[in-house]
């Protein structure tokens, strides 16, 4: 079980937004704790306030007052009314909330059923109640409560993006808004990417694209994003929700804020030099673009392609779902960039690796010094500078010139790389 806890001075937002759901018939109230009753057990929004006002008007000097609490069972965990009542007060005595007013929403807009709980962080004498350690202390009583409970542990169970916690926008299934926001809330604080295209390569396996806006309104300067839903193959299927509509990480200046944080991280990235290893490995063994993406997905990474109308790679970008990161094949090296990729896919001449690793083999073994030329021209086709650099480096003293004065080793070395920068002008 996850637990969010946010602050806001805003009660009657976040009492108009839970009750909201009650209205859709997406929710309902479950509990309340010392809070006025109303005769029928239903209440309106400025009714719930009433509650609160006492603990307002003597609030001392804390400007958020309003804490919003959401505890999330995992997608699979079948729990009963009873059972979240229960949960929702054993929360709220273990971080020291027994004795505040409070309201108990249950969720169903979304797949899985959750709930949030209302209260003010003052108490009766305005004195703030201690939010120290609180983070820790949440998921402390979250832990103890999915062993109480029986519930699936947070720990122990793997965030990769094919998780339910994050599904697919489905146009069919309406409630677009809703469907959006359960993706674009939360994976910021879950992905690490550096920019606009990395994080729409990371909504696009959800069906969701954003999109940059610019303008002036009224002499303004106007900036955001909007988000559209889209089809499996990211055509836009319905009209664009603004960010503001989904909260704060959603919008432009936290994602740019988030690409920024992430550009330092990532620097020195212990993981990239793996999973650049992993792509080029996958890339050599497997003959086409179907089977590159799939063996890769084996591996939780994701491949997203990007081409122009005549079909030609432009962009190449990868989700280490592992390490929960977002990388432009650019960034991961040459080896990994849509040039690459389009020559490795398109070139008639690519090699048959084994056969000719399996040549060199023996032609290295031998004294033979006039080495086929157009098994040798296939070998090289394989490998990039750096790599021819390495091989004459590495097996300079297999040919018997390289005792002495290597002329034709040497002018064989100027040859290979001329032909490879003859190959990436192309």
């Amino acid at each position: 079980m996850i637990a969010k806890i946010g602050r806001s001075s805003n009660l009657y937002g976040t009492l108009s937004y839970n009750n909201m759901k009650i209205e859709k018939d997406k929710g309902e109230i479950l509990l309340t704790n010392k809070m006025i009753e109303t005769a029928n057990g239903q209440y309106t929004v400025s009714q719930l306030e009433k509650s609160f006002e006492p603990y307002l008007f003597a609030n001392r000097n804390t400007e958020k007052h309003t804490v919003h609490i959401s505890l999330n069972p995992d997608p699979k965990d079948v729990v009963s009314d009873e059972k979240y009542r229960q949960m929702a007060q054993q929360y709220m005595q273990e971080m020291g909330y027994s004795e505040q007013p409070y309201v108990v929403f249950k969720h169903t807009d979304i797949d899985r059923s959750h709930i949030h709980i209302v209260s003010v962080c003052v108490d009766e004498k305005g004195k703030k109640i201690s939010d120290h350690f609180e983070k820790v202390r949440s998921m402390k009583v979250c832990r103890e409560m999915e062993e109480q409970f029986g519930l699936i542990s947070a720990l122990e169970k793997e965030t990769h993006l094919n998780s339910t916690i994050f599904k697919a926008v489905d146009y069919q299934r309406g409630d677009i808004k809703s469907q959006i926001a359960s993706v674009v809330r939360h994976i910021s604080s879950q992905y690490q990417f550096q920019s606009l295209g990395e994080y729409n390569a990371l909504l696009s396996l959800f069906n969701i694209t954003a999109e940059k806006v610019e303008g002036e309104l009224h002499s303004h300067s106007q900036r955001g994003l909007l988000y559209f839903p889209t089809d499996h193959i990211g055509k836009k299927t319905g009209s664009p929700y603004k960010a503001s509509l989904f909260g704060k990480k959603a919008g432009l200046d936290s994602l740019e804020k988030h690409f920024g944080s992430c550009r330092e991280k990532m620097k020195n990235f212990p993981a990239k030099e793996k999973l650049k290893e992993k792509i080029v490995s996958t890339l050599q063994s497997t003959k086409d673009e179907k089977s590159f993406i799939k063996k890769l997905q084996n591996e939780g990474i994701n491949a997203v392609i990007r081409k122009n109308d005549q079909g030609r790679i432009y962009g190449m970008t990868f989700i280490d779902h592992q390490s929960k990161t977002v990388w432009n094949g650019s960034r991961l090296g040459k080896e990994c960039s849509a040039n690459a990729f389009n020559e490795w896919w398109t070139s008639s001449l690519k090699p048959d690796k084994k056969e000719a690793e399996q040549t060199y083999k023996k032609w290295s073994s031998s004294n033979d010094t006039n080495f086929p030329e157009p098994i040798l021209d296939r070998f090289f086709d394989m490998m990039d500078t750096e790599s021819v650099k390495d091989l004459f480096e590495a097996v300079g003293g297999l040919l018997p010139s390289a005792q002495g004065e290597d002329y034709e080793e040497i002018d064989f070395y100027k040859r290979m790389i001329r032909k490879k920068k003859g190959l990436r002008k192309k």
